[in-house]
């Protein structure tokens, strides 16, 4: 039989893929397709299986909403299956199993062989693919936020009295065990990540992720807020990522620092006298111009919007400043080969593969572009006019009408995505609010 090279390819990948189960003593494995939602899904089969036939899943679930609709595209009336395929460098063990277990995040094809284009992990390749063209590698450093809390039903408590000292080392003793077996569980799945430390909310915390590739750093976070849960549970708590959780609290963010390099591994975003290169200069203007058109990866639900009725630590603009946590666009203050851009405005509510490939997708254009962004500002930017969407509904109509967007992530997920996110929202307005009931009822 005739071999060509992606047959040749594919049977390395089987070999690799035996070669690393067979070392871990593996029985069981987790195939997971990551949704729109950044939610797992997938199949819980025997280890021999992997290597077998291709598995599949309906290609459906990959336009499911976060409340169980889905959006059926006509050419999908027979509601087909797709193929799925691991991928190997995905591999990791699930140290909560009580069998030797093994995860494996799937990437998803046509009967044809070609991706499915709205997978959200196909979405952030194809945005890598195009950073590739021009010999550039983006390189992020994701900071999620997160509430415990014991009861996710009522009001928001925390699990151990208020716990309300902003960056007080107490309240994460008083969690020692906690965060023990949070660390334990990620460095078993090789998840690294930094500092923890306790946010302005009651039990609110925030973990730093270390920089790295961007495909390997979201398969981490959507791996980390995975395992969050399991811990939490293992307490006796509950994690929520809710982006706004109580009126009166501050929201939870998910912070995405982002650099670029270049074939030899030097940052794009210096000169070699350490300066601010242009290219530093396109990338911001890319996100200036762009991000208003793509706030509803980083904003994906009707709550996310909540999240900046608050401007404090909360930017609503998209400026950008030196050390500046007022801005929309932060840059920390930093060694050359260190310099990057943090973009404040997504919450932790995202779906980490899709808020990446935004923000890469803003950056690219500029780049390409060239793109100027307006001057930096240096004073407190809370007092500058709001500058984003002020609800779902004009999110929605930017992104599914931008161009650019479809031409860099696709027209096929910048489709499927709109639709499900309308699927969503006319859930959530169907829902009559207290508010209404206790203010209008009998008033109107």
């Amino acid at each position: 039989m005739l071999l060509f090279p992606q047959h040749i390819q594919r049977i390395e990948q089987i070999s690799e893929l035996q070669q690393w189960l067979d070392g871990h003593r593996i029985e069981s494995v987790e195939t997971i397709v990551p949704d729109i939602a950044g939610m797992a899904r997938g199949k819980l089969q025997p280890v021999e299986l992997l290597t077998g036939k291709p598995a599949k899943l309906p290609i459906a679930v990959l336009a499911q909403s976060c409340n169980g609709l889905f959006h059926l595209p006509k050419d999908n009336v027979g509601d087909q299956d797709m193929l799925l395929r691991p991928d190997v460098s995905s591999l990791r063990v699930v140290p909560w199993a009580s069998e030797p277990t093994a995860s494996a995040i799937m990437d998803c094809f046509y009967a044809d062989g070609e991706p499915v284009g709205h997978a959200p992990r196909a979405v952030l390749q194809r945005v890598i693919g195009r950073f590739a063209e021009h010999g550039w590698t983006p390189v992020v450093a994701p900071e999620v936020e997160f509430y415990l809390t014991r009861d996710p039903e009522s009001k928001l408590e925390a699990p151990l009295g208020e716990l309300t000292d902003p960056y007080g080392l107490d309240g994460i003793h008083d969690l020692d065990a906690f965060f023990e077996q949070l660390y334990d569980y990620c460095r078993a799945q090789d998840i690294h990540i930094g500092a923890a430390s306790q946010e302005l909310g009651p039990a609110q915390f925030e973990i730093n992720f270390q920089h790295g590739a961007a495909v390997k750093l979201a398969d981490d976070v959507f791996h980390f807020k995975r395992t969050l849960k399991r811990v939490a549970l293992a307490h006796g708590m509950r994690v929520t990522f809710l982006a706004k959780v109580t009126k009166d609290g501050p929201g939870s963010s998910l912070h995405i620092h982002q650099s670029v390099v270049d074939d030899d591994g030097n940052n794009v975003f210096s000169t070699d006298v350490g300066e601010p290169s242009e290219l530093f200069h396109y990338y911001l203007g890319g996100l200036q111009q762009h991000m208003r058109d793509a706030l509803l990866l980083f904003a994906p639900y009707a709550n996310s919007y909540r999240r900046f009725l608050s401007y404090y630590s909360s930017p609503v603009n998209l400026e950008w400043g030196v050390d500046n946590r007022t801005v929309g666009l932060r840059v920390p203050d930093s060694e050359p080969a260190a310099r990057r851009i943090e973009n404040r405005l997504a919450g932790s509510d995202v779906n980490p593969y899709l808020a990446i490939a935004g923000t890469l997708a803003c950056g690219l254009a500029g780049l390409t572009n060239r793109l100027p962004p307006r001057a930096a500002v240096a004073a407190s930017a809370y007092d500058l006019p709001f500058a984003l969407h002020r609800d779902l509904y004009e999110a929605l109509d930017a992104f599914a009408g931008s161009t650019r967007m479809r031409d860099i992530l696709g027209d096929e997920f910048v489709t499927t995505y709109s639709k499900v996110k309308e699927l969503e929202h006319r859930e959530f307005q169907a829902r009559i609010p207290d508010w209404e009931r206790e203010e209008l009822m009998f008033t109107v």
